[in-house]
């Protein structure tokens, strides 16, 4: 018997890890090399690099792999499971993506639309023209931001929020409506469409413009629209208290040794479960598992589509896949340019760790990182909680899952 989720996506399951009923030779994978996966990322957990992963790869709809090692929490002497609970971050901001793609499909946003438009507090914007130790300049650009601007992290809009609401971040004290009035406020960095700087209130801006178009909540949207027709049955913003016991707190290296991050983090202390919280955070605060990001990257594969639930058209996959940003240096990862939200590899520098040209990708601030291959048929999932750099590990799990494959071809 083969494993069938994704034909039944809307079927609430926890997957083990895959055994002897996965077709390796459908999936065209070395089951012996996948093997070694979880062996590595035990050996990097018991050397207190991090404190445990789950690893995740699919090719052609097989499940070839799902493991998990290490600890969930040391402390507790908690083992890593496979249906642990990670705050994946901004690996967050794709599905931001998908929903402003869903109301440019409805006719209710077009992706070259001025912000203002739908957002009045948007206008009159003003430009950074120079600027020394002593005074800025300001001018008015040349024209407005356009929701295609935002999708790039093109448009000039700051790239953290600034004193006086930088602790929004950390304290999530505020809605979604009052942070993004507050986000328009300052002068934009640059003309935009000319450079690219990573900006988390410009997708924030994102969320927002859905609330607008669709008259419902950016949480509730995700809910509604993409969680459920997708079976994504532990993908929320708010984790319900019946989940907490399995989140992962978050790792940081301390005098040698791996402890605690604490509330220092961005969306604060996790094991505080972002109690009150008000900020649904667009650009960073969605919690999720392996399983549920397998989900959302196979329906990007597979042209917007997961079992009978279609949540985009292809035409609207290519659109958001393809590189947006030209010969602006973007991205980063060496060899990529950014698409709408996805960062893409488009030169043989982007490959070295063994993603192919045309894959499309995300990470996250703790460490997580997933990424969709249509040129290999694949997908690919790593996530781990460590404030820190992870960079040996996940790119020993990106390498190795894609050195799995032994047929290229049908």
């Amino acid at each position: 018997m083969r494993l069938s989720w994704i034909a039944a996506a809307a079927i609430p399951l926890v997957m083990a890890a895959p055994a002897a009923e996965v077709d390796y030779a459908k999936a065209g994978v070395d089951r012996a090399r996948i093997e070694r996966i979880k062996p590595r990322m035990q050996q990097f957990a018991d050397t207190g690099s991090i404190a445990g992963t789950v690893t995740l790869m699919m090719r052609r709809g097989e499940l070839v792999h799902l493991e998990a090692a290490g600890w969930q929490d040391i402390e507790a002497r908690k083992p890593m499971r496979t249906d642990t609970i990670f705050q994946i971050m901004s690996m967050t901001k794709p599905v931001t993506g998908v929903a402003v793609m869903m109301m440019v499909e409805e006719g209710k946003l077009r992706l070259a639309d001025p912000v203002e438009k739908h957002l009045p507090e948007f206008r009159g914007q003003m430009m950074v023209e120079s600027r020394d130790k002593d005074r800025v300049v300001l001018t008015k650009p040349s024209r407005p931001i356009t929701i295609r601007d935002l999708m790039t992290h093109t448009s000039g809009l700051i790239a953290n929020p600034q004193p006086g609401i930088g602790e929004l971040l950390r304290k999530m004290d505020r809605t979604l409506a009052e942070a993004v009035t507050i986000y328009a406020q300052p002068p934009l960095e640059f003309e935009p469409g000319s450079k690219w700087l990573y900006s988390n209130p410009g997708i924030a801006t994102l969320g927002r413009l859905v609330e607008v178009a669709s008259g419902m909540a950016y949480e509730r949207f995700l809910e509604e629209r993409i969680f459920k027709p997708l079976g994504m049955v532990d993908s929320h913003i708010y984790l319900p208290k019946e989940k907490r016991p399995r989140l992962a707190p978050v790792y940081t290296v301390k005098d040698g040794k791996l402890v605690k991050a604490g509330a220092g983090l961005l969306a604060g202390d996790p094991m505080d479960y972002r109690e009150g919280a008000r900020y649904s955070g667009p650009e960073y605060a969605l919690h999720s598992t392996a399983q549920d990001l397998a989900k959302f990257y196979q329906a990007m594969l597979n042209g917007g589509r997961l079992g009978q639930a279609r949540i985009l058209s292809p035409v609207s996959v290519e659109i958001m896949s393809q590189v947006h940003t030209g010969a602006i240096r973007a991205g980063w990862l060496r060899g990529t340019g950014f698409g709408l939200t996805w960062e893409v590899v488009d030169d043989a520098a982007g490959t070295l760790s063994g993603l192919s040209k045309g894959c499309f990708s995300h990470g996250g601030a703790f460490g997580t990182f997933g990424w969709v291959d249509p040129g290999r048929e694949m997908v690919g999932v790593f996530l781990v909680q460590h404030s820190g750099a992870t960079l040996d590990a996940r790119d020993a799990f990106i390498g190795m899952a894609n050195t799995s494959i032994v047929q290229t071809g049908r």
